[in-house]
């Protein structure tokens, strides 16, 4: 496991790569988890019904999108919202997309 995972600066991140991100259901399900937690969490303690491969590439995309980091904690991964660069960048969408109807 690679101790340092590609992320994206806060001037990377780009609008398409963040909407494509949230536009899969269990990836907006993670981001809701995780803006309710509104801590980092073990990457495998939201409660998903897909296995850890599945599991895996979702936080990839959501992590190259620069919707979270992910960084590691001893011999487990630490997941966090980047909700003040989202918010910096794009103000208001990320309350708007967790408002939205499910």
């Amino acid at each position: 496991m690679p101790d340092d995972l590609p992320h994206p600066s806060r001037a990377e991140i780009r609008i398409e790569a963040v909407l494509h991100a949230l536009a899969d259901p269990m990836r907006l399900h993670m981001v809701r988890e995780l803006a309710r937690l509104d801590t980092s969490v073990a990457c495998g303690s939201i409660d998903l019904p897909i296995s850890k491969s599945t599991r895996t590439h979702h936080l990839r995309t959501l992590r190259e999108a620069g919707v979270i980091t992910v960084v590691p904690a001893g011999t487990t991964r630490m997941t966090t919202l980047r909700r003040a660069d989202l918010d910096a960048l794009f103000p208001g969408l990320l309350n708007g997309i967790l408002a939205a109807e499910r």
